[in-house]
Parts: C-alpha cells; structure tokens; sequence
C-alpha cells in the first residue's frame, strides 16, 4: 500500500483560481499542445507533449508539472500557480531550484462545460506520463474508459442522495454532486477517499461525506436515490492490486453489489454499475445475470464485450506491467490466471453495464441483451426513456396498444436491403442515429406501420389502413401485429405520445 501523505486542500480554491487563470483546462491543453501531441498523451506518448511545452510560460509549466511530471524552475512554478502555499499544503515538493508535483492533476472537462480537475497517484492517470502499468497495491488512478462510460450511462435527474461505492479519485462523486444534494462516497482503500476529497475541492465541488470501508458496510443502513459504483470488477486469483481486484472468487464482487444494491435503494431510485461476468460452461450467462437482480428492481444489463480466458489474462497482466517482469515471473501469472478459470469452468468473461430500478413491481421488468456496437454518450437520457417505456408496456395489454399513439424515435431512418434492379428488397432495416444506434429488421406492413406514426392516428386506426392497402383482413393484421409494435416500442423506434390535437382543436379541448 502507498503510504506518500497526501497534499491538503486547504488552499484549493486558491489554487484552482491560478490553474484556470493560466488556462489549464481541456481546452487549454488541446489549443498548447494541437491535436496530435494531446492525442498521443492519451496513448500514454509523451514526446509530442514535451516539445510543445519548452517554453517557459505558466501553461507550460502546468502541463510539465501535473501531467507529465517533470522538474519545472521554481521561477517558473512561482509564474504559475501560488508556490508557496503548494509547498505548504504538499502539491509540490522542491529540490534545490526545481520543484515537482507530487501528485497527478489532470484537467477534465464537466458535460456542462465545466473546468474540473481530477487528482490521482503520479503516473497513474489513465494516458497519463507513466501510463498504469503499476504494481504497488494501493495505487489510486485517475480517469479512463471505464470511468467516463459510467459517467455517461448515469441518469441525470436532480435527486435527494447519491452513493458512489468504491470512489477511487471521485469522478463519479463529482459528477454527483452536480445533481444530488447529499453525496456520499465510500472505499475500502482510505488512499482513495483522500483523492476524492482532494477532486471535489480542486473542481470547486462541495464536500461528500467520505466513509472508509468495503460495498455497502460503511453506510449502515442508509438507503439513496442513486447509487453508482465502477467496482474493482476484474476476476482474477487473488486480490493484488486493490484498485482493480475484488477480492472475491470469480464474478462474486459484481454479484454482491449488484444483489445488495436493491435494498439501499429508495422507491424510484436507480443504481448503475459497470462489471465483469464469467460465461461458465453449461450455462446461459443471462441465466446467470438474471439471479442477480434484487427483489422490487426492474433491470436493464447490456453486455458490451466478451473475451476469451487468455484474451482476458493478457488484458490485466499487461494493465499490472507484468509483460514487463522477468519472463517466467510472467508466465507464472499467467499460469494462476488460466487455473483460475479451469477451476471454475469459465471460457470466457463478459463486460457491461447494469442498471437497476427499485419499481417494486409484481412483474419486473427484467431486459438482458448483447450490444457490441456504437453508441451515442452521454445515455443518461436512454437510460430514462427505457425505463418509460417498459412502465408503459407493462401497463398496456394489446387492445389498449392498438388504441395508442405513437411517434417515430428521433433521427430513425429506413434502410432497404436487397439485391441491385430487384423490384423489392430482401428486407427493411430501421436505423438510430441516436442513443443507444440501434438497428433492427422489418417486414413492409412493420416498415409502413413505423413510417406514419406521427401521433395523429391510433396503432389501430394505422393497421386498418395499412390492411386495405394490402388487401389483407384488418383483424388478422390487428391480431398478429401488437407483437412487433411492442418490439419497436422497447427499442426506442417508438414513443408513446399523447394524440396530436385534430385541426381547430387546441391541446386544452376535451373531445
């Protein structure tokens, strides 16, 4: 475990004032550096960053401070940033006429506009100067991939409480507390409740209450409106590194937070997770998923990825620096890595998103799906509007859906499919461009029916029109139709809306 003290936010906001006035911002960072050197920083490249940052201005010297940490001229840091009061309060440390930071700082723009800053251990801001590769336990690091997806898929909606379990350097508190009157963020490892203390103060974010401890046991018996956690979800044989290893056999961390989620959650109060899932011989991995979600939730899990065992092996060695070691220390590992998942029959783990819903429906709803593809962050929004829509098809039989109304999704287009000249296609495909970009295939009454749901007409009211075009019996179209309506609905092609008012009638008129 790192046992370097940590620097005091007593005089943050002073600071903050100094690194925005210099501009080290994301903006910033992109107009110093141009598009190339910032990239290349991403990939952990330092070289490119370097050479735009020779110069002795206070941008500069930030940049080589906190992001790249080189020494940087005390006349340099004292241009920059209140020296003094940063050697006092532990940012920096000096060395004869130099000065060097002791922790990352990394600018990090808000989805708002904001100009925040995420601290984390040197060298350990994902695309940072030393990129990961750290095997030292305690290591706190700062924002990657996995952080910004949860940050993005998170609802939005302003909310009493919110609980962010295992913190790591408080991104998602951060984000938090843009929306949530009370925040608390808990982790097992106290390293990292210092960070999220040192985040929020340095973003200008008010305080969290900030408990120490694993899962759900430091907050008793509290319950919140949102909970989100980006666990440390990788299954691997033991628990070496704490800011990714569980430290429970298999997939059994996820499970616990996941299963423990649904009684901490008020009514109406969502919790969202990112996990790992192993895919175990002989069984459905949704089957699995599905054991998972808590009494009184509704669910919706999106598998995003599945690797192999060895795939999965050489990710997490490669993420310790283990390809770095001696090659039978290596291989060693790599041999405890596949024993691991012998024992317990697993040939390849998943990785996605899950969200929760406390309904307390008698019927939960419960959608489980694979989704490989790209989509449109931030979700937030998705994330509501599925939910919606599944309250609403719970409470709609199919008579009442065919007396409904409905809207095309926003930017769906129709895409035909078939070979060149041919009089028909082969089938119709609709398409998003939005949100979560989905794709599904249609028949010509489904593609028909989609195409003029602009809310004047009922479902059923369209199907009887539809059927005289085809010459087909409008109650059989009515009878074998609610299902692909239902199905376009769950997928967000459709939205239920209120009926659009006839011509000279406002939307006040009762009929």
């Amino acid at each position: 475990m790192s046992t370097t003290s940590l620097p005091s936010p007593v005089h943050a906001a002073g600071l903050r004032e100094a690194l925005l006035a210099a501009g080290f911002t994301a903006d910033g960072l992109l107009e110093l550096l141009g598009a190339p050197a910032y990239a290349a920083l991403a990939r952990s490249e330092t070289v490119p960053a370097l050479r735009a940052t020779r110069g002795d201005g206070p941008l500069a010297a930030l940049v080589r401070l906190f992001l790249l940490q080189q020494p940087v001229p005390y006349v340099h840091a004292g241009a920059a940033l209140p020296v003094e009061a940063a050697l006092a309060d532990g940012w920096l440390r000096r060395e004869g006429d130099e000065v060097h930071a002791t922790v990352d700082v990394r600018p990090y723009g808000g989805p708002g506009g904001e100009d925040w800053f995420i601290v984390s251990d040197l060298g350990c801001a994902v695309g940072g100067a030393g990129g990961i590769g750290s095997r030292e336990e305690g290591v706190v690091l700062g924002v990657g991939g996995a952080s910004t997806t949860l940050a993005g898929i998170t609802v939005r909606t302003p909310v009493g409480s919110a609980l962010d379990v295992g913190t790591g350097s408080g991104i998602q508190a951060l984000h938090a507390a843009q929306h949530a009157t009370r925040v608390t963020a808990t982790d097992v490892n106290p390293r990292a409740l210092g960070f999220t203390r040192l985040t929020l103060a340095l973003s200008g974010a008010p305080e969290a209450e900030l408990l120490a401890g694993s899962l759900f046991e430091p907050v008793g018996e509290a319950t919140y409106d949102l909970i989100v956690s980006n666990p440390p979800f990788v299954i691997s044989p033991g628990a070496r590194l704490t800011y990714r290893d569980g430290g429970m056999g298999g997939d059994d961390l996820c499970r616990s937070l996941v299963q423990e989620a649904g009684a901490r959650l008020n009514p109406g109060g969502y919790a969202q997770f990112l996990g790992n899932w192993q895919h175990v011989e002989g069984e459905d991995w949704r089957d699995r998923l599905r054991s998972w979600v808590p009494r009184g939730c509704d669910a919706w899990i999106v598998q995003r990825d599945v690797q192999d065992v060895t795939q999965y092996a050489e990710l997490w060695l490669r993420d310790a620096g283990d390809h770095r070691s001696d090659p039978a220390e290596y291989a060693g590992r790599y041999e405890d890595w596949l024993d691991e998942f012998e024992a317990r029959k697993t040939k390849s783990v998943g990785f996605g998103w899950i969200t929760l819903r406390r309904s307390d429906a008698a019927e939960p709803s419960i959608v489980i799906e694979e989704w490989p593809h790209s989509v449109e962050q931030p979700l937030g929004e998705s994330v509501l509007a599925h939910f919606a829509r599944q309250d609403y098809l719970r409470e709609h039989d199919d008579a009442a859906l065919l007396e409904g109304y409905f809207l095309l999704g926003a930017e769906v287009v129709q895409e035909q499919v078939g070979a060149p000249g041919a009089e028909d296609p082969e089938h119709v495909v609709l398409r998003q461009h939005r949100g979560m970009r989905r794709a599904t295939k249609v028949d010509t009454v489904g593609a028909g029916f989609a195409g003029v749901c602009d809310g004047s007409l009922s479902a059923g009211r369209i199907l009887d029109a539809i059927a005289q075009l085809v010459q087909e019996d409008p109650v059989v179209l009515r009878d074998r139709t609610p299902e692909a309506i239902r199905m376009l609905i769950e997928q967000g092609f459709l939205e239920p809306v209120r009926p659009v008012p006839e011509s000279g009638q406002d939307a006040g008129q009762g009929g």
